[in-house]
């Protein structure tokens, strides 16, 4: 018997606080592995076999916004059962980042737009679900969010 079990998705929202106001780093997502066409998500991907939570957000990043970015202050920003975007399902775990210095490169420019920064209060839609949750997370200090196939609409 052939059974079907949710994917690991980690991800990693960086925000950068410039003169008394908080920016967040998005792109918008071709859907060019078949999730999420035209939501404007952060840097993220899936978990490999062995690696740490923190170490895949953070390589996911270096992949798809370049080197020459660096963060820091990396922490757990929240978990998300994902099937909004049925019938893809994935455990999602996310961290937020602080931006210290350089600016994203498009280093995917197959999967996603060029980087751009929004202020926290004006961001584009759609957000990708998970990055809209630890948005909200962020905002509000919830850690946890879930949804199922039967109330994801």
């Amino acid at each position: 018997m052939d059974k079907t079990y949710p994917k690991a998705g980690v991800g990693i929202v960086v925000i950068k606080k410039e003169n008394g106001k908080e920016y967040i780093m998005l792109h918008r997502r071709k859907g060019a592995r078949g999730l999420g066409k035209g939501y404007w998500g952060s840097g993220g991907g899936h978990l490999e076999l062995g690696e740490s939570l923190q170490a895949a957000a953070l390589r996911e990043l270096r992949e798809e916004a370049g080197d020459q970015l660096v963060v820091g202050n990396v922490r757990f920003a929240g978990v998300s059962n994902f099937t909004q975007l049925q019938p893809k399902h994935y455990v999602d775990i996310s961290f937020i980042a602080d931006w210290v210095s350089g600016e994203p490169i498009n280093a995917e420019p197959e999967v996603t737009t060029e980087w751009q920064w929004f202020p926290i209060d004006d961001l584009p839609t759609p957000l990708f679900p998970p990055v809209a949750n630890y948005i909200k997370g962020y905002q509000t200090g919830r850690y946890f969010f879930d949804a199922s196939f039967a109330d994801a609409a």
